[in-house]
Protein backbone atom coordinates (compact mmCIF):
# COMPACT_ATOMS: atom_id res chain seq x y z
CA UNK A 1 0.00 0.00 0.00
CA UNK A 2 1.74 3.13 -1.23
CA UNK A 3 0.45 5.45 1.50
CA UNK A 4 1.43 3.15 4.35
CA UNK A 5 3.92 4.71 6.74
CA UNK A 6 7.48 3.45 6.91
CA UNK A 7 8.00 1.38 10.03
CA UNK A 8 10.54 -0.58 12.00
CA UNK A 9 9.40 -4.18 12.50
CA UNK A 10 10.51 -6.74 15.06
CA UNK A 11 9.26 -10.32 15.29
CA UNK A 12 9.60 -12.32 18.49
CA UNK A 13 9.50 -15.60 16.54
CA UNK A 14 8.88 -16.64 12.93
CA UNK A 15 5.31 -16.69 11.58
CA UNK A 16 3.75 -14.11 13.92
CA UNK A 17 0.20 -14.83 15.07
CA UNK A 18 -0.40 -11.39 16.57
CA UNK A 19 0.63 -7.82 15.74
CA UNK A 20 1.30 -4.87 18.03
CA UNK A 21 1.30 -1.47 16.29
CA UNK A 22 3.11 1.01 18.58
CA UNK A 23 3.06 4.77 17.97
CA UNK A 24 5.88 6.97 19.30
CA UNK A 25 5.68 10.43 20.87
CA UNK A 26 6.36 13.88 19.43
CA UNK A 27 9.85 14.36 18.00
CA UNK A 28 10.78 10.69 18.32
CA UNK A 29 10.53 7.95 15.69
CA UNK A 30 9.75 4.27 15.44
CA UNK A 31 13.05 3.30 17.04
CA UNK A 32 12.08 4.96 20.32
CA UNK A 33 10.12 2.05 21.80
CA UNK A 34 11.88 -0.86 20.08
CA UNK A 35 14.03 -1.48 23.21
CA UNK A 36 10.86 -2.20 25.22
CA UNK A 37 10.27 -5.46 23.35
CA UNK A 38 12.73 -7.69 25.28
CA UNK A 39 11.60 -6.13 28.57
CA UNK A 40 7.91 -6.67 27.83
CA UNK A 41 7.64 -9.99 26.02
CA UNK A 42 7.14 -13.19 28.04
CA UNK A 43 8.51 -16.56 26.82
CA UNK A 44 5.12 -18.31 26.71
CA UNK A 45 3.41 -15.67 24.53
CA UNK A 46 2.44 -16.39 20.93
CA UNK A 47 4.72 -15.14 18.16
CA UNK A 48 4.33 -11.37 17.82
CA UNK A 49 5.13 -8.82 15.15
CA UNK A 50 5.83 -5.36 16.59
CA UNK A 51 5.29 -2.54 14.10
CA UNK A 52 6.84 0.80 15.08
CA UNK A 53 5.81 3.36 12.42
CA UNK A 54 7.56 6.68 11.89
CA UNK A 55 5.19 9.66 12.05
CA UNK A 56 5.36 12.21 9.21
CA UNK A 57 7.58 15.28 9.66
CA UNK A 58 5.49 18.42 10.21
CA UNK A 59 5.76 21.93 11.65
CA UNK A 60 4.78 22.09 15.34
CA UNK A 61 3.27 25.45 16.23
CA UNK A 62 4.09 25.49 19.96
CA UNK A 63 7.72 24.66 19.11
CA UNK A 64 8.03 27.83 17.01
CA UNK A 65 7.10 25.95 13.86
CA UNK A 66 10.13 23.68 14.03
CA UNK A 67 9.62 20.60 11.86
CA UNK A 68 9.79 17.22 13.55
CA UNK A 69 8.05 13.89 13.51
CA UNK A 70 4.56 14.27 14.92
CA UNK A 71 1.13 12.71 14.57
CA UNK A 72 -0.54 16.14 14.57
CA UNK A 73 0.27 19.80 15.10
CA UNK A 74 -0.02 21.26 18.60
CA UNK A 75 -1.41 24.73 18.14
CA UNK A 76 -2.25 25.53 21.76
CA UNK A 77 -1.30 24.68 25.32
CA UNK A 78 -5.03 24.42 26.12
CA UNK A 79 -5.83 20.70 26.21
CA UNK A 80 -9.43 21.32 25.17
CA UNK A 81 -8.16 22.48 21.78
CA UNK A 82 -4.59 21.22 21.80
CA UNK A 83 -4.61 18.72 18.96
CA UNK A 84 -4.94 19.76 15.32
CA UNK A 85 -8.09 17.84 14.36
CA UNK A 86 -7.17 17.51 10.69
CA UNK A 87 -3.81 16.04 11.66
CA UNK A 88 -5.45 13.64 14.12
CA UNK A 89 -7.81 12.33 11.44
CA UNK A 90 -4.98 11.98 8.92
CA UNK A 91 -2.97 9.95 11.42
CA UNK A 92 -5.98 7.81 12.32
CA UNK A 93 -6.33 7.01 8.60
CA UNK A 94 -2.63 6.10 8.41
CA UNK A 95 -3.03 3.80 11.42
CA UNK A 96 -6.00 2.17 9.70
CA UNK A 97 -3.78 1.55 6.67
CA UNK A 98 -1.23 -0.18 8.93
CA UNK A 99 -4.00 -2.33 10.42
CA UNK A 100 -5.17 -3.25 6.91
CA UNK A 101 -1.63 -4.24 5.99
CA UNK A 102 -1.43 -6.56 8.99
CA UNK A 103 -4.74 -8.10 7.95
CA UNK A 104 -3.37 -8.62 4.44
CA UNK A 105 -0.46 -10.46 6.06
CA UNK A 106 -2.86 -12.82 7.80
CA UNK A 107 -3.38 -11.19 11.21
CA UNK A 108 -7.10 -10.65 11.93
CA UNK A 109 -8.25 -7.54 13.85
CA UNK A 110 -8.97 -9.58 16.98
CA UNK A 111 -5.24 -10.35 17.13
CA UNK A 112 -4.00 -6.81 16.55
CA UNK A 113 -3.17 -4.48 19.45
CA UNK A 114 -2.75 -0.72 19.05
CA UNK A 115 -0.43 1.07 21.47
CA UNK A 116 0.96 4.57 21.77
CA UNK A 117 2.94 6.90 24.02
CA UNK A 118 2.05 10.60 24.45
CA UNK A 119 1.04 11.91 20.99
CA UNK A 120 1.02 8.35 19.73
CA UNK A 121 -1.28 7.39 22.58
CA UNK A 122 -3.63 10.21 21.65
CA UNK A 123 -3.90 8.75 18.15
CA UNK A 124 -4.42 5.28 19.64
CA UNK A 125 -7.39 6.53 21.67
CA UNK A 126 -8.79 8.56 18.77
CA UNK A 127 -8.50 5.57 16.41
CA UNK A 128 -9.98 3.22 18.99
CA UNK A 129 -13.11 5.35 19.33
CA UNK A 130 -13.66 5.22 15.57
CA UNK A 131 -12.79 1.55 15.08
CA UNK A 132 -15.67 -0.25 13.35
CA UNK A 133 -14.20 -3.73 13.80
CA UNK A 134 -12.80 -4.07 17.34
CA UNK A 135 -9.11 -4.77 17.86
CA UNK A 136 -7.73 -7.07 20.57
CA UNK A 137 -6.96 -4.07 22.76
CA UNK A 138 -5.77 -0.48 23.06
CA UNK A 139 -2.79 0.80 25.08
CA UNK A 140 -2.45 4.49 25.94
CA UNK A 141 0.68 5.49 27.88
CA UNK A 142 1.21 9.03 29.25
CA UNK A 143 -1.51 10.38 27.01
CA UNK A 144 -4.96 11.93 26.70
CA UNK A 145 -7.99 11.77 24.40
CA UNK A 146 -8.05 14.56 21.80
CA UNK A 147 -11.32 16.49 21.42
CA UNK A 148 -12.63 14.80 24.55
CA UNK A 149 -15.74 17.01 24.72
CA UNK A 150 -17.00 15.40 21.50
CA UNK A 151 -15.93 11.82 22.26
CA UNK A 152 -19.50 10.52 22.14
CA UNK A 153 -19.94 11.99 18.64
CA UNK A 154 -16.90 10.08 17.37
CA UNK A 155 -17.78 6.75 19.00
CA UNK A 156 -18.58 3.91 16.60
CA UNK A 157 -20.96 1.22 17.85
CA UNK A 158 -18.98 -1.77 19.10
CA UNK A 159 -15.74 0.12 19.69
CA UNK A 160 -16.32 -0.26 23.45
CA UNK A 161 -15.58 -3.97 23.13
CA UNK A 162 -11.87 -3.10 22.91
CA UNK A 163 -10.21 -3.42 26.34
CA UNK A 164 -8.03 -0.43 27.20
CA UNK A 165 -4.85 -0.14 29.28
CA UNK A 166 -3.88 3.36 30.42
CA UNK A 167 -0.93 4.41 32.58
CA UNK A 168 0.44 7.83 33.52
CA UNK A 169 3.08 9.57 35.59
CA UNK A 170 1.83 11.39 38.67
CA UNK A 171 4.42 14.12 38.09
CA UNK A 172 4.09 14.37 34.31
CA UNK A 173 4.91 18.00 33.33
CA UNK A 174 4.08 17.51 29.63
CA UNK A 175 0.59 16.03 29.99
CA UNK A 176 -0.56 16.64 33.59
CA UNK A 177 -2.22 13.53 34.98
CA UNK A 178 -5.59 15.26 35.39
CA UNK A 179 -6.03 15.25 31.60
CA UNK A 180 -5.36 11.52 31.44
CA UNK A 181 -7.76 10.90 34.33
CA UNK A 182 -10.48 12.94 32.63
CA UNK A 183 -9.88 11.04 29.38
CA UNK A 184 -10.14 7.68 31.17
CA UNK A 185 -13.36 8.78 32.86
CA UNK A 186 -14.83 9.94 29.55
CA UNK A 187 -13.98 6.65 27.85
CA UNK A 188 -15.28 4.64 30.79
CA UNK A 189 -18.57 6.54 30.64
CA UNK A 190 -18.83 5.47 26.98
CA UNK A 191 -18.53 1.83 28.00
CA UNK A 192 -14.82 1.06 27.65
CA UNK A 193 -13.31 -1.46 30.08
CA UNK A 194 -10.22 0.38 31.33
CA UNK A 195 -7.32 -0.79 33.44
CA UNK A 196 -5.75 2.35 34.92
CA UNK A 197 -2.35 2.78 36.57
CA UNK A 198 -0.51 5.82 37.94
CA UNK A 199 3.17 5.84 38.90
CA UNK A 200 5.53 8.27 40.69
CA UNK A 201 7.29 9.35 37.49
CA UNK A 202 7.39 12.15 34.92
CA UNK A 203 6.67 11.86 31.15
CA UNK A 204 8.24 8.44 30.74
CA UNK A 205 7.79 4.69 31.17
CA UNK A 206 8.87 2.74 34.25
CA UNK A 207 9.61 -0.94 34.97
CA UNK A 208 6.49 -1.38 37.13
CA UNK A 209 4.37 -0.07 34.26
CA UNK A 210 5.95 -2.54 31.81
CA UNK A 211 5.20 -5.39 34.23
CA UNK A 212 1.57 -4.27 34.60
CA UNK A 213 1.21 -4.02 30.83
CA UNK A 214 2.72 -7.48 30.41
CA UNK A 215 0.17 -8.91 32.85
CA UNK A 216 -2.66 -7.18 30.95
CA UNK A 217 -1.37 -8.51 27.62
CA UNK A 218 -1.04 -11.98 29.15
CA UNK A 219 -4.79 -11.90 29.82
CA UNK A 220 -5.52 -10.79 26.25
CA UNK A 221 -3.53 -13.70 24.83
CA UNK A 222 -5.03 -16.20 27.28
CA UNK A 223 -8.58 -15.10 26.49
CA UNK A 224 -7.98 -15.69 22.78
CA UNK A 225 -6.28 -19.07 23.21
Amino acid sequence: MSDTLDALELETRPSPQWSVIWLHGLGADGHDFAPIVPELVRPHWPALRFVFPHAPVRAITINNGVRMRGWYDIASFDFADRADRTGVLESVAQVEALIEREQARGIPPERILLAGFSQGGAITLAAGLRRQVPLAGLIGLSTYLPDMAHAADHLVAGAQRQPLFMAHGQGDPVIPIVHAQQSAQALQSLGFDIEWHAYPMAHQVCAEEIDALAAWLDRRFAAAA
